[in-house]
């Protein structure tokens, strides 16, 4: 059986499609809490390289974002942000041994099933 992981807030409809997804195709995932337990900076780093950088994972549409004036922030800032406050990591990401994806839209997790 393949393993995966996935980044999820229950409350995502996004999420919960990926999850979906995931178990139709008979994968139970690792479900990680990321809002409870932030992920720290150097596993936050790796995922946001393999997903494409650092503003990638960024949630540009919490109100935070904008209140912490992020727009013009460094990597490094960025990812202190997102450390101190995970409601600003987006979701749902997938991590498998092809790599991690942001899955938005939720199709996209199939990229990284066998």
């Amino acid at each position: 059986m393949q393993r995966a992981t996935i980044w999820h807030n229950p409350r995502c409809s996004k999420s919960r499609a990926v999850l979906e997804i995931l178990r139709e195709r008979g994968i139970e995932p690792v479900m990680f809490n990321y809002l409870a337990h932030p992920p720290d900076r150097q596993s936050l780093r790796r995922v946001a390289e393999s997903c494409g950088g650092v503003r990638v994972l960024v949630r540009s549409s919490e109100p935070l974002y904008a209140e912490l004036g992020l727009d013009s922030a460094d990597d490094e800032a960025l990812l202190d942000a997102m450390i101190a406050n995970p409601q600003l990591i987006n979701r749902p990401v997938v991590i498998t041994r092809r790599g991690a994806r942001l899955c938005r839209p939720p199709e996209e997790v199939v990229a990284l099933l066998d």
